[in-house]
């Protein structure tokens, strides 16, 4: 899996500079993705809208611009253009009935993955490519083995450690970015309210 994510950070190596994965496993069935949205826009419908080349584009908002992605009983949720991280309080009303996977960076830095369930964060790992800077909070289990996988690469290998995030994810959700996505053109995004710090 690591591999896979490696090609495809060498494909789009602008995703490399900025990016949010949020991946959602609603536990019951009756929570929709419209729901999730709403959720992710503080309780509000999000405006959506058809994209001609939204990886380019998103760059002219000031406001997350997400792809939406549905996969096997779970919803990924991939803003690219500046890594606005999802909030606390927002990932926490996410979780609700819900679990939620989150990783995350920006041209400043971050490189954070996230846990919440049951409206409370879990756990998280900020700095996670950086082993001398690594901070941890919460349930030191759940992400002890992508701490395995992190140790075990090169401690320069930054790819290698964006990729671990993501396969992690993946073998936490069965949820897969699939490289395809992002070359789509006319494409419907979804666009939240307000800027994320």
């Amino acid at each position: 899996m690591i591999d896979r994510y490696r090609s495809l950070f060498n494909r789009y190596q602008w995703l490399e500079d900025a990016l949010c994965w949020t991946v959602v496993q609603p536990l019951h069935e009756e929570i929709t993705v419209d729901d999730l949205l709403r959720r992710l826009n503080g309780g509000r419908d999000p405006e959506q809208r058809v994209m001609a080349y939204p990886t380019e584009e998103a760059y002219e908002e000031n406001r997350p611009v997400l792809f939406v992605f549905k996969g096997q009983g779970t919803w990924g949720f991939l803003e690219l253009a500046y890594g606005f991280a999802t909030p606390d309080h927002i990932l926490t009303e996410l979780s609700k009935e819900s679990r939620v996977w989150m990783t995350t960076w920006h041209f400043n830095g971050g490189y954070t993955i996230l846990y919440a369930a049951d409206g409370e964060i879990r756990a998280w790992m900020r700095d996670f490519i950086f082993t001398e800077h690594r901070i941890e909070r919460g349930d030191p289990n759940i992400l002890a083995d992508f701490r395995t996988v992190l140790d075990s690469l090169d401690p320069e290998d930054y790819r290698g450690k964006r990729s671990a995030a993501f396969a992690f994810i993946e073998a936490a959700t069965g949820m897969i970015l699939e490289s395809e996505w992002l070359d789509v053109e006319d494409a419907p995004v979804v666009i939240l309210d307000s800027p994320r710090v």
